[in-house]
């Protein structure tokens, strides 16, 4: 039996990343933290790790792509990317929680996981996970208060993981919180992708769409038009 070939894309924050799996390890990794790169790199990471790797598109199993919540703009290149990459070729789609992404990042770090997606003002995209990684909690937006998780802390470390940590760090002294202020990665993809691969969970490549929590707000642009 050949070994199952995975294509990773993550680019639901200012981050991108990009990962090539095979037989359970990752075998190439790209990765930029710059904002607003997204439109123009991710097509030269793929093409970079399949070159790196040797392997050609048509090789892999199956494409993966964080499905979010996340930046609308970001899950929408990664996603379109992802989509068009599956219809050229045939190929899968498996789509990844965002917020699961990170859990992974952090898993057996404390009693629960909480990853934070930073949104708007004081409000992040965020779930509560239990230190292998499932999912305890629905996914939501929330508006941070001090008064945030208090329960959870009172009786459990609790390690919060993500871009919009800083926010709760600024307002509470829980001595059971623990911080991690970092972004998705391509490469943690790889156990819940895999899994999907197994169980054959794919996504319908025509209509599949991804999960913005909330609806886009385009902002006002300061330049006038007249």
């Amino acid at each position: 039996m050949e070994e199952p070939v995975l294509l990773l894309i993550e680019t639901s924050t200012e981050s991108c990343s990009v990962a090539l799996a095979k037989g359970g390890k990752i075998i190439s990794r790209r990765l930029t933290t710059t904002p607003r790169l997204h439109a123009s790199i991710l097509a030269p990471y793929i093409q970079e790790v399949l070159l790196e790797s040797g392997i050609d598109i048509k090789d892999c199993s199956a494409i993966a792509v964080s499905e979010g919540p996340g930046s609308y703009t970001g899950l929408r290149v990664g996603v379109s990317t992802a989509k068009g990459l599956c219809f050229g070729v045939g190929k899968p789609l498996i789509g990844i929680n965002t917020l699961q992404i990170l859990a992974m990042q952090g898993i057996g770090a404390a009693d629960k996981i909480v990853p934070m997606i930073d949104a708007r003002r004081m409000e992040v995209y965020s779930a509560v996970f239990d230190s292998s990684c499932h999912q305890e909690s629905n996914t939501e937006a929330i508006i941070l208060e001090k008064e945030s998780f208090c329960e959870l802390l009172d009786h459990n470390t609790v390690l919060f993981i993500g871009n919009g940590v800083a926010k709760f760090k600024a307002i509470t002294d829980h001595p059971n919180a623990k911080f991690c202020n970092c972004y998705p990665d391509a490469a943690a993809m790889l156990i819940p992708a895999t899994e999907s691969l197994q169980k054959k969970e794919f996504k319908d490549v025509a209509y599949f769409e991804p999960f913005y929590l909330k609806e886009f707000v385009a902002g006002i642009s300061k330049k006038s038009l007249l």
